[in-house]
């Protein structure tokens, strides 16, 4: 099936395979070790890595002295590939990624947040008629750009992608989602309370009910604060647990960020459907940032969905395959959602966020 969308015939893996130039790493950590583990998988060779120079300390990482650029350029020269190994939302990171781009022959490979495989044309081709449908579902001119784009970088690797179709946050809730100053908030995967206070900024602080959920305890007591110190108790709920399909325990890792997520070791944590925590509560808008368990999340919060129809703002970047289950999933649970993409600063490919609204 043709994908129209798709404007890449190779993929980053395949290109780094026939690379006869240094490949060197810039960053350390996570990423760089997923990345490196596919280098091995498919015999890609880095030659050296490099870190922001006020992150070198004479340390090594992978059997590699992590060295500055400078250092790098001395060694090897100019005609090197850089193969960008670590994410960042940071304004000052983000420009530092972009005069790399435009003075080095840089790319992004993605590697999934959650989940295995990677997102290759093997995967794109075998779920052609998915992506296919989920693109159709875009509402708006916007939302197909930035799903071709996100396509199109996660093949390719290339930042330019990102940079064409992001857009700022006030973009999607001035235009689509539209808070009003009497909406009944749920916040699955509520860190601090960082999208609770995005949401108020639109609101003047008004509000007439917030329930939040936050599995990590220490983002918990974060959260805890905040909302003793801001909001009106008698109008919150705050829940330590993650969002999930049922009301259960499951083994979680604490990682004390916005990337704490469910692991086969670590400590049993308490998982909750929405539907269960509201108990036939109204809700007017649903948040969802589950590093990864969108898909069960979304399947707890159905009856939700049915019975009040709410904004949705659900990320859509954790796994492979959200961009086409997730929504398929929303079109199922309300058929009536208009759905909508869009791509906010950040480098790789996240804070891609699905939006769903029912038009009056």
């Amino acid at each position: 099936m043709k994908m129209e969308f798709l404007q890449e015939t190779e993929s980053v893996w395949e290109r780094l395979q026939r690379e006869t130039h240094p490949i060197i790493l810039y960053g350390m950590g996570d990423g760089a070790d997923k990345i490196l583990r596919v280098f091995a998988e498919k015999q890609i060779r880095a030659s050296g890595v490099f870190a922001s120079d006020e992150f070198v300390r004479g340390h090594s990482f992978a059997g590699f002295q992590v060295k500055k650029l400078s250092d790098i350029v001395q060694e090897f020269g100019q005609d090197i590939v850089i193969v960008l190994s670590f994410a960042s939302q940071r304004s000052e990171l983000l420009q530092r990624f972009y005069a790399l781009n435009a003075q080095f022959d840089l790319v992004a490979p993605d590697v999934p947040v959650a989940g295995e495989g990677l997102f290759d044309l093997e995967f794109l081709h075998k779920h052609a008629a998915e992506f296919e449908q989920a693109y159709a579902w875009m509402a708006d001119e916007t939302s197909r750009q930035v799903f071709a784009d996100i396509v199109s970088f996660k093949i390719s690797g290339k930042i330019d992608y990102l940079r064409h179709c992001e857009t700022d946050k006030d973009e999607i809730f001035t235009s689509v989602l539209k808070p009003h100053t009497q909406e009944h908030f749920a916040d699955l995967g509520a860190y601090n309370g960082d999208t609770i206070r995005e949401l108020l900024s639109y609101t003047g602080d008004e509000y007439a009910t917030i329930t939040a959920l936050e599995p990590d305890r220490r983002n918990f007591r974060k959260l805890s604060k905040y909302a003793e110190q801001q909001l009106d108790a008698e109008r919150i709920e705050l829940v330590q647990a993650g969002g999930w399909n049922e009301d259960t325990t499951l083994t979680f890792a604490a990682k004390a960020g916005r990337n704490s997520a469910l692991a086969g070791q670590g400590t049993p944590t308490q998982m909750r459907a929405l539907d269960s925590v509201l108990d036939g509560a109204p809700c007017t808008m649903l948040k969802l940032d589950v590093e990864g368990a969108e898909y069960q999340a979304l399947m707890g919060a159905k009856e939700t969905i049915a019975r009040s129809r709410p904004r949705l703002n659900v990320a859509c970047y954790h796994r492979n395959e959200d961009l086409f289950v997730l929504p398929r999933l929303l079109k199922t649970l309300c058929p009536e959602y208009q759905l909508y993409l869009r791509h906010h600063p950040y480098v790789p490919a996240w804070d891609v966020n699905l939006y769903a609204v029912v038009q009056d």
